[in-house]
């Protein structure tokens, strides 16, 4: 964990815990104020203003300019970039294949797959604890209207697939629960099951959902670098 930015969007998430600040950080947002005109708009005294705007700059969510016609005036301004890297961080992660799992391995787990072939260079596969006889044909409409390739062509046991080595990513909450003593490394992703639906829409709703929880990941996923071997 980098600590500095760690303490820096801690600052700031308190800087903007405050209703007065939120609203300063709103009305700045596509409008630079004046101080006097700011009071105005939220109905503060400017001493009480002036502590805000302080608290406010120290983390740098503002800045403040000088007037070019009158330089007894100052606009405040809001600092977006203050609010890039607010969100939660993602560790990087290493490992040489990802297994998204399910219970039956016939339908988020293998859409799951599908969207991360597509969007990665990093080894994939998909199984299931308790495997279905088929791969949903709703599942199966859903990767091929989306223009991508199913690979498998029926549900796998986790335990014939998974190795030591694999990143398990959990997509249906009862396979978590099972999971618990696995010593794989392991993520969760509590998705809903299409199939108690059982509709195009739903699984297409599914897909999208996926589909952005695998976008997210990817860029932090890679396969460990390989050591040089030292020439004789």
């Amino acid at each position: 964990m980098d600590t500095e930015l760690f303490l820096s969007r801690v600052a700031r998430f308190a800087a903007l815990g405050d209703p007065v600040r939120l609203a300063i950080a709103d009305l700045l947002r596509d409008d630079d104020c004046s101080p006097d005109t700011l009071a105005a708009k939220i109905q503060i005294p400017g001493n009480l203003l002036a502590h805000h705007l302080k608290i406010l700059t120290e983390v740098g969510l503002i800045s403040r300019t000088r007037s070019q016609a009158d330089g007894r005036r100052t606009y405040l301004h809001l600092e977006l970039d203050g609010f890039d890297d607010l969100l939660p961080t993602a560790s990087s992660i290493k490992t040489r294949r990802v297994v998204f799992v399910c219970t039956e391995n016939s339908a988020r787990s293998v859409m799951a797959e599908a969207i991360w072939r597509d969007a990665s260079s990093v080894p994939v596969s998909s199984a299931g604890t308790d495997p279905a006889f088929r791969i949903n044909p709703r599942a199966r409409t859903a990767i091929r209207r989306a223009g991508l390739l199913l690979e498998q062509t029926e549900p796998r046991d986790l335990d014939e697939v998974l190795k030591p080595s694999d990143l398990i990513v959990s997509v249906c909450d009862g396979v978590n629960e099972k999971l618990v003593n696995r010593s794989n490394s392991h993520l969760h992703w509590s998705i809903a099951d299409p199939a108690r639906v059982g509709s195009d829409a739903a699984f297409a709703q599914t897909f999208d959902e996926i589909r952005g929880r695998v976008l997210t990941l990817v860029p932090h996923v890679h396969t460990p670098t390989r050591k040089k071997r030292k020439s004789a």
